[in-house]
């Protein structure tokens, strides 16, 4: 491996690290509608487990209230049970061939917790970048070892690994300190 593919290799992971978070961060909850919030919850269906998105359109017509129209009717009950199984505190009403769920206001407690949930979240990535940077610390020590690149490339890329570390780190507390802004917001 040449120095650019390993600091490209890296840059690209932590790219997905900081995308892997910003969905995680799209399906918790706040006080305002979204469809990310269901749409990966899984419904027991045709004898498989299957996405909420992948068995019904999900809109938000209103800021508190989300809307799923199951495209086979017979998929409706699955999709209540999965909904009232998961840990988000929703009550899904049938409305003959639309489920509808009206998003309670939160509870300052209840944003307590959420925030605590986003820092995990938020910890987890960081942890994912910093996995990424030893791998590459990793390839740079082998390939000095192998006589491919010399120290000083080494350790001239380890600065730059260390600043895209940085940078990517930088952007996941930014994500985090507009979340937690988002949940805080009554």
């Amino acid at each position: 491996m040449t120095i650019d593919e390993i600091v490209l290799e890296a840059e690209d992971k932590m790219i997905k690290s900081e995308e892997v978070i910003c969905h995680q961060f799209a399906g918790v909850r706040t006080n305002k509608a979204s469809p990310a919030l269901v749409e990966n919850l899984v419904a027991e269906v045709y004898g498989a487990q299957m996405r909420l998105r992948e068995l019904a359109g999900i809109t938000t017509p209103e800021p508190r209230l989300i809307l799923i129209q199951p495209w086979d009717i017979s998929t409706i009950h699955p999709i209540e049970k999965a909904i009232q199984k998961s840990n988000l505190g929703l009550n899904p009403v049938l409305d003959k061939k639309i489920i509808r769920i009206v998003l309670p206001e939160l509870s300052q407690e209840r944003r307590t917790e959420i925030v605590k949930a986003v820092h995990k979240m938020t910890e987890d990535g960081r942890v994912a970048i910093r996995h990424i940077r030893r791998d590459a610390f990793e390839h740079l020590k082998t390939a000095c070892k192998q006589g491919q690149i010399s120290e000083d490339e080494r350790d001239s890329t380890e600065k730059e690994v260390q600043k895209l570390t940085d940078q990517y780190i930088a952007k996941i507390e930014a994500h985090l300190a507009a979340k937690e802004k988002e949940i805080m917001t009554v």
